[in-house]
């Protein structure tokens, strides 16, 4: 067994985008999962990373973010999952949370061979980033209760292609084991 780390995709959020109304509802519902998740690597040692699109500010870094979606109407949302001075961030700006981010060499760095994955959008920046974990030969786990997404159905397919084609495992917050 080796290192695990948890990676809190796309959290801090200001949910001011289109598909925003589809999306609040089931970050509403991963919220408390979530945040024990967090709470619970915290306590154990493990890292936390928060792997976070940049909204297209090209100038910005993680303290602008957060401080950009605090000021939003969903800012609830955003407060229990906060990173911590012991946090590490990437940010990222598409899908994945390994395209041209420094996430692989992070994670070498910290011997992680477990990535546990959670946030949001389960049916795109989750289902790429467990696809690009796989193929990095990274054991992938996504706590279908820390995960939020647009659309159910295809949140549920793609939960489903994560378990059969990459391996990943799929399972309760509360039974991850770090």
């Amino acid at each position: 067994m080796g290192n695990s780390a948890l990676i809190v995709i796309d959290m801090i959020n200001a949910y001011d985008h289109p598909d925003a109304e589809l999306l609040v509802p089931a970050v509403r519902r991963a919220l408390p999962p979530l945040t024990g998740l967090i709470n619970r690597a915290r306590a154990e040692g493990v890292p936390v990373i928060y792997a976070n699109d940049n909204f297209g500010e090209w100038r910005s870094h993680h303290g602008e973010i957060i401080e950009t979606t605090l000021a939003g109407k969903n800012a609830e949302l955003v407060e229990p999952i906060l990173p911590d001075d012991d946090s590490l961030f990437v940010v990222k700006a598409r899908h994945s949370i390994f395209y041209e981010t420094p996430l692989s060499y992070l994670l070498s760095q910290l011997g992680v061979d477990h990535v546990v994955l959670c946030g949001q959008v389960t049916e795109q920046c989750i289902l790429y980033s467990a696809l690009d974990a796989h193929i990095r030969q990274l054991r992938v786990t996504v706590p279908e209760d820390a995960v939020a997404h647009i659309h159910e159905d295809l949140a549920e397919a793609s939960l489903r292609m994560m378990e059969r084609n990459m391996s990943a495992s799929i399972l309760k917050a509360e039974t991850v084991a770090f």
